[in-house]
């Protein structure tokens, strides 16, 4: 590079104006963007806001309605696996009625063989049966239909009039009960 001095730069002529030698400077007015444009940018810019508004929207109107079709068809077809089970009860009992020439050990063989079925189903299925012979007495999963004086310690369950069952640890049916009470209470 070549060091400038203000000798070694352009002179004016004789009678030449000074300002059309000098290097011409910005002009003010071209650097700084106009009122109408400074509008016109913001008014894309709101108008891509809005559009990402509108569709950040329907997005969330679409997730809603998914889900709760999700939801919706979770309901209807939640015991689907539960009724798959049972249809091979239905069959066994079906089958049972329809062939009359068995005798009593036959069709005992075949209640019960249906039964076990049943408790496969049930416990596939997370339902439990509620049995609490000489349990505690616990008044969320049994229901006390009587009580009776016996030995021993009392509020325990003497005997179980229908079980009871559970889903998922949710008591569904009480079990009906028979409760003990101390002699003389």
């Amino acid at each position: 590079m070549q060091d400038q001095t203000p000798e070694s730069l352009p002179q004016p002529e004789a009678g030449a104006p000074a300002a059309a030698v000098a290097p011409e400077a910005p002009a003010q007015a071209d650097s700084t963007p106009s009122l109408e444009d400074l509008l016109k940018a913001a008014e894309l810019k709101a108008a891509e806001h809005h559009d990402a508004w509108l569709r950040a929207k329907a997005e969330t109107e679409n997730t809603r309605r998914r889900a709760q079709e999700d939801i919706a068809r979770a309901g209807k077809f939640a015991s689907e696996k539960f009724a798959t089970e049972m249809l091979a009860v239905k069959d066994s009992l079906e089958a049972a009625l329809t062939n009359g020439n068995q005798g009593a050990d036959a069709l005992k063989a075949g209640v019960e063989l249906t039964l076990k079925q049943l408790a496969a189903a049930f416990e596939k299925s997370n339902l439990a049966e509620i049995n609490p012979v000489n349990e505690k007495f616990d008044p969320h999963r049994h229901q006390a239909i009587s009580q009776i004086e016996t030995e021993g310690e009392p509020n325990r369950v003497v005997n179980v009039l229908q079980k009871g069952y559970a889903l998922h640890d949710r008591v569904i049916r009480p079990a009906l009960v028979v409760v003990s009470k101390a002699k003389g209470a």
